[in-house]
């Protein structure tokens, strides 16, 4: 018989892989900034607020703070290392605006935390009062995060289109709240099962919603190529028709032998 606390290690171990490849999913963007040198009209926020999210999952993971926390604190460290190169490679490559607002997103996101950490371990001397803090302030930041793409989902409603909701973000994103949904519930830990929660039932949407327009995505893709093609072969015919036109007038004007 396998014990509870066994099942939820290797739920946990499943919910680190999972979010791993979630954290290196923007990888793509940031080496076509690295050639480019140029960050374009990339954002920072979803990175800033990517690692402001993981750098409180990391304080609340630490055992002074949530004891028997390991998986919670070795994905968030990692998840924090990861932001971090994200974050100064914009720095990097960007410049004006952009690399101050990035600047100041970046240290307000570390003074955030070091304030927040510095309160809990000061004024609170148990775990529970600052699992709750804590716990808390990841439970409102996590939300934000999974609620953004809300507007997404609105655009693939209007649009009747999924193009620009990758499905196997989708699936991921399933999967990793599904995992980390039932990590929280193995040994009851409402912090981690509410985001999570949350972010099940939010992927699941976006699941249905590739269900629902699959077929009229792959229309709307195939109408836009034909369309493309259509164009295409009317400048072709019109060209030729030119050549054409051109070679006529050529003839007319080549004298008579008979003269």
């Amino acid at each position: 018989m396998v014990s509870a606390d066994t099942l939820r290690t290797v739920v946990g171990i499943i919910g680190n892989v999972i979010a791993l490849g979630l954290f290196f999913s923007p990888l793509p963007t940031f080496i076509r900034i690295w050639k480019k040198k140029s960050v374009e009209e990339f954002s920072v926020i979803p990175y800033v607020a990517t690692l402001l999210n993981c750098m409180l999952w990391m304080l609340y993971g630490l055992p002074i703070v949530h004891p028997n926390s390991t998986l919670v604190l070795t994905i968030n460290c990692a998840g924090t290392a990861i932001e971090i190169c994200y974050v100064i490679l914009y720095l990097v490559f960007s410049n004006g605006p952009k690399r101050v607002k990035a600047l100041l997103l970046f240290l307000g996101d570390l003074a955030f935390v070091a304030v927040v950490a510095i309160i809990v371990l000061i004024f609170f001397h148990t775990h529970d009062r600052r699992s709750l803090i804590v716990g808390i302030l990841c439970v409102i930041f996590c939300i934000i995060m999974y609620l953004a793409p809300l507007s997404v989902m609105k655009m693939v409603i209007q649009t009747k289109s999924v193009e620009y909701m990758p499905l196997s973000l989708s699936v991921a994103s399933f999967l990793n709240g599904l995992c980390w949904t039932i990590y929280a519930l193995i040994r009851f830990d409402l912090y981690i099962t509410i985001p999570n929660g949350l972010g099940l039932l939010f992927s699941m949407t976006q699941l249905v919603l590739h269900a629902l327009y699959y077929k009229s995505t792959k229309r709307q893709i195939a109408e836009r190529k034909l369309k493309g093609e259509v164009g295409l072969t009317d400048v072709v015919i019109d060209d030729s028709v030119k050549e054409l036109s051109i070679i006529s007038s050529h003839k007319t004007e080549v004298p008579s032998i008979s003269e």
